[in-house]
């Protein structure tokens, strides 16, 4: 298993990042508040969880240790795979995320596109005594605005298995009326109207 990956940023979406470790590039799939985080530099060291199935091995990059280990956390619930785990770290940070498996919010956590009441709760009864009461400090990292944000915002949401459509109408909407949105809470805004 690999512990993490540090090298230069060769490549960077809201929904993965490409490593150069050694003359060699890693395809390696990100969460928001990951991408947030390491958005704007030449230099990055991801903690990587490493899945294997039969069809790929993917590699799952967090920038903060407790990110992943909330990553690992999610996925030991019955009906939660990576890519609604990574979905769950997008929309919400990982803090957020703790607090309402703490607080038992089934209401926050079923505003997450793909997560029902059942799952909801299937999360709180499962983790809610495995999540340590210690709180790590949000940090929010806001890129500059550009034109390219309805593209990288939607480049993000097909990745993440939304049809094409759908999303152009939601990021659409969501931009009219608040034009001055980060890729980031544009992404976030458009997972919970989706």
């Amino acid at each position: 298993m690999y512990e993490y990956i540090q090298g230069k940023l060769s490549g960077l979406s809201p929904a993965n990042a490409v490593i150069e470790a050694g003359s060699i590039g890693y395809f390696i799939h990100i969460s928001l508040n990951t991408y947030s985080l390491i958005n704007g530099k030449e230099q990055a060291r991801l903690f990587l969880h490493q899945v294997v199935r039969e069809d790929a091995h993917l590699l799952y990059g967090f920038a903060e240790a407790a990110e992943r280990e909330l990553f690992r956390l999610l996925i030991s619930v019955n009906g939660i795979g990576s890519n609604t785990a990574l979905m769950m770290l997008s929309s919400l940070t990982a803090e957020e995320i703790r607090r309402a498996i703490l607080e038992e919010n089934v209401n926050l956590l079923k505003s997450i596109k793909g997560i029902g009441a059942k799952t909801a709760q299937r999360v709180i009864i499962d983790l809610k005594d495995k999540i340590g009461k210690t709180a790590a400090s949000d940090q929010i990292l806001n890129s500059p605005a550009d034109n390219t944000i309805r593209d990288e915002a939607l480049s993000a949401l097909v990745m993440l298995g939304f049809a094409k459509k759908n999303i152009e109408k939601e990021l659409d909407k969501l931009l009219k009326a608040n034009p001055d949105l980060t890729v980031e809470e544009t992404i976030k805004k458009a997972l919970k109207g989706l």
